[in-house]
């Protein structure tokens, strides 16, 4: 859905608060950077956009404590977040992929570059979808 990584990590997160932290923006700050340090992945890029991390080059968490701190929903807050930066929003978690059981024709091209590069592999002058596919085909036995 739109803004699934934002809304699944402030729901998370918030669900940490215990009341007496709700209250203070700047508590909340503090926990968030806690929070952050333990992130992965497209949650880490989270954080890192909000200003979560220590290398985080800007800082937002303003827009994300003081909602908070009123008991905005997540859905709310993350809409506020993206007109401060869209990229919050273009976060998205990556599908698992069954193997076994896709049809990989079904797929779109950045799933099928994705399970290349899982397997760090590469599709040297791939352009269409099909030459992904054959290059999947041909690779599968090995990583199957």
């Amino acid at each position: 859905g739109e803004c699934e990584v934002c809304v699944k990590t402030v729901d998370k997160f918030a669900a940490t608060l215990d009341d007496s932290l709700k209250k203070d923006t700047k508590l909340i700050e503090k926990h968030f950077r806690k929070y952050c340090k333990g992130s992965k992945n497209k949650e880490n890029r989270f954080c890192y956009y909000l200003g979560g991390l220590e290398e985080s080059a800007t800082g937002i968490l303003g827009e994300l404590s003081r909602p908070l701190s009123w008991s905005m929903p997540a859905d709310k807050i993350c809409e506020k977040l993206r007109k401060k930066d869209a990229q919050i929003c273009d976060l998205r978690f990556d599908k698992q992929i069954d193997l076994n059981n896709v049809d990989l024709k079904k797929l779109k091209v950045r799933d099928l570059k994705k399970i290349l590069n899982d397997w760090d592999e590469v599709c040297d002058g791939c352009i269409e979808k099909t030459d992904f596919i054959k290059r999947i085909e041909e690779l599968k036995p090995r990583y199957m």
